[in-house]
């Protein structure tokens, strides 16, 4: 996806302050946070969304939830963290690259 933004910074063609990269997966900071620490893991690999995502998405998918706990813990989230997972524009999807936010420390955390 040439125009995708989430594809683009998995390129290098954008900067991200990066948290966390390996052959599938690019982890970077929000750049506009809504908690302390507000990360967001993205497959390298182009997907939509969740809504576009079956069985062959299954391991990547495992990667990055099992992915989410280490990295809050490696961001001081001692106490615990969010995730979340918009699904398209009724669910409050922006960008449409697949993306899980991690977020949490202190009382900015917005309530649900």
């Amino acid at each position: 996806m040439d125009d995708c933004l989430f594809c683009r910074i998995v390129r290098g063609e954008l900067p991200s302050k990066k948290a966390y990269e390996d052959e599938d997966v690019l982890v970077f900071h929000d750049i506009h946070p809504i908690a302390p620490v507000h990360l967001l893991l993205i497959p390298k690999a182009h997907v939509d969304s969740l809504a576009d995502c079956d069985t062959q998405h299954q391991a990547i998918l495992g990667k990055l939830m099992l992915l989410a706990p280490k990295l809050a813990l490696e961001h001081g989230l001692t106490e615990g963290f969010r995730t979340m997972i918009n699904t398209g524009r009724g669910g409050g999807q922006e960008v449409f690259h697949l993306h899980l936010h991690v977020f949490g420390g202190g009382e900015r955390i917005p309530k649900i």
